[in-house]
């Protein structure tokens, strides 16, 4: 089970973004947040900077959006240059449709559930996706703290995965740290979103490195990795 670190870029700076790309270099992918200021309180970026950033660093793109209407904007992302696209459970009229249009236009499909989400309604739909990410924080600003009370909703959704022997990468964003990561990769999480972790360390690419190295020792242990 590889550990993969996702930097995000809500908590770079907006005006140097091609360096602060390639202040992370190794990270497994850049975490892109967009944000429409419908579905959540907050405006960030759209199209125009993520086809930006894609030509301009060789990390792949993972493209959270956190939009009304994904069916209509999400395949434009992948046209983009994204390399995964997440759309909202709550937001998507037509998630398998949305999943298999994503796929098909040679992106990973993702879905993404806001805390108060649960995710035993979307058993069925998880062969239909590539990763599922559980906001661990509501979903709108960076810098907030982890919810615990997330914990057991990964571990539920980890024995889901296992139960459909499903090779399905499980996201999770929002307060992951030095002091947090550890307890997401118990739970099941292997795909991390970091933000202030990253880039308000001093040196952001040893930043990626060290919490990779703290997720990848916990899940050498964890009960649910050793039975995978």
């Amino acid at each position: 089970m590889a550990v993969q670190i996702n930097p995000s870029i809500l908590s770079a700076d907006f005006s140097r973004l091609a360096e602060e790309a390639k202040a992370v270099e190794g990270a497994d992918w850049l975490h892109v947040d967009v944000m429409d200021n419908h579905f959540v309180p907050n405006l960030t970026l759209g199209v125009p900077v993520v086809e930006s950033l894609s030509r301009a660093t060789d990390i792949p793109l993972d493209c959270h959006l956190m939009i009304d209407d994904p069916d209509r904007w999400a395949p434009q992302y992948v046209e983009a240059g994204a390399g995964s696209v997440t759309f909202h459970a709550e937001a998507a009229a037509a998630p398998v449709r949305l999943a298999r249009e994503i796929r098909a236009k040679g992106a990973r499909a993702s879905m993404a559930l806001k805390p108060a989400t649960p995710i035993e309604p979307y058993e069925d739909l998880l062969p239909e996706l590539d990763m599922l990410l559980i906001m661990t924080v509501e979903p709108g600003f960076g810098g907030q703290a982890f919810l615990d009370i997330m914990l057991p909703k990964i571990r539920r959704t980890r024995e889901l995965i296992a139960k459909h022997g499903l090779e399905l990468w499980l996201q999770v964003d929002g307060g992951v740290s030095e002091a947090t990561i550890e307890r997401c990769a118990e739970a099941g999480a292997d795909v991390f979103v970091a933000g202030s972790a990253v880039y308000s360390a001093s040196d952001p690419a040893q930043a990626v490195g060290s919490l990779r190295d703290k997720a990848a020792r916990t899940i050498a242990t964890a009960g649910w990795a050793c039975h995978h």
